[in-house]
């Protein structure tokens, strides 16, 4: 498999990279390592090895059990201002509330902006 080049592959092929699979077994990209198995207790040995941050590119349904596993420790939103009406949400229509602290927010001359969130435990609700 050629992951072509450009400036994002090239920044992605000189780093590791770890895929979550039950199923794959050898992957083709180099510096690629297979978690599988006990998922959270693998990625909780990456966070404790100081090897710089660990990103998550393209996975909703990664995103939202690591979110639910309190595995995530920051998250980088783009937002593009298109309105899709179909698709699959980042966040789920059910499950936990979950507070986020905004840390930093940019705006990009094409509209897209940047929002940086940690998570902050659950929300605190007004009575009413």
């Amino acid at each position: 498999m050629d992951p072509g080049s450009g400036p994002i592959a090239d920044a992605l092929n000189a780093r590791p990279k770890y895929v979550a699979s039950n199923t794959l077994t050898e992957p083709r990209w180099a510096d690629t390592t297979v978690l599988s198995g006990d998922l959270a207790a693998a990625i909780g040995e990456l966070k404790a090895t100081p090897r710089g941050e660990l990103q998550v590119h393209g996975s909703g349904r990664l995103v939202r059990w690591l979110l639910e596993n309190d595995l995530v420790d920051e998250m980088n939103l783009l937002v593009v201002p298109v309105v899709v009406g179909q698709g699959t949400r980042l966040f789920p229509g059910n499950g936990p509330d979950m507070a986020l602290h905004l840390v930093e927010s940019r705006a990009f001359p094409m509209g897209v902006t940047l929002q940086v969130y940690r998570p902050s435990g659950r929300p605190q609700y007004a009575a009413g």
